[in-house]
């Protein structure tokens, strides 16, 4: 699917609901029967992902990945596995994991840039997850870029904010589908990372007929 080029760096990852369909990770606690994990950045014939919720540092850029399962934000995925109830079960423990790594890696980093990023947008996390959110968007010392997915398009309105850090929807680019009434913006989000680790965001836009159709 991807070029050579393309697949010349590691590339990051980690699951979204429909990844949970047919995935042995749905039915088991056993991480190492998940198909997607891989924790060997070196091999760029897959994407990195050492476990479902995971960190990566990069010291010399003054920054630290975090990569979140929080698929319990869309249980309703378990009813196409083999397992519904254990599924569920799954879900929400891998969800309060998820939580637990990223307050930890918010207290023990030593890091000053953050990219985190989840298959969910911050405005999923409105109802039930208050204090998420306050840690995304005060905390001081740190400067954080979230990226979230699931809906299918590219902006920053939709998302709920977490100024003075960076929120954005990177669901766009056709796929499984296009929702209009979200807006048109389909493409990729370029994130730009200077020597002092600072991230700066920008968006790379095509027609969207291009990708959803007239």
């Amino acid at each position: 699917v991807y070029s050579d080029k393309v697949r010349s760096v590691p590339w990051f990852s980690v699951y979204g609901n429909h990844d949970e369909h047919h995935d042995n990770c749905s039915c088991t606690d056993d991480h190492s029967q998940c198909s997607q994990v891989n924790g060997n950045i070196s091999d760029l014939d897959f994407f990195y992902m050492p476990n479902v919720s995971w960190y990566y540092q990069h010291p010399t850029l003054d920054l630290e990945v975090i990569g979140l399962d929080q698929n319990h934000l869309a249980s309703y995925s378990c009813q196409y596995t083999n397992c519904p109830e254990t599924c569920a079960e799954y879900l929400k423990s891998k969800q309060l994991v998820a939580f637990d790594l990223f307050y930890e890696r918010m207290e023990k980093s030593e890091a000053t840039n953050f990219v985190v990023f989840s298959h969910y947008p911050t405005d999923y996390f409105d109802a039930d997850y208050p204090e998420f959110l306050e840690k995304l968007t005060n905390s001081p010392g740190r400067r954080l870029t979230f990226l979230g997915g699931h809906r299918h398009n590219v902006d920053t309105r939709s998302v709920t904010s977490i100024y003075p850090n960076t929120a954005w929807l990177v669901g766009g680019g056709g796929g499984w589908g296009c929702e209009d009434w979200y807006g048109d913006e389909q493409g990729f989000l370029v994130g730009e990372i200077g020597t002092d680790g600072h991230v700066t965001t920008y968006p790379v836009l095509v027609n969207y007929s291009l990708c959803c159709g007239e």
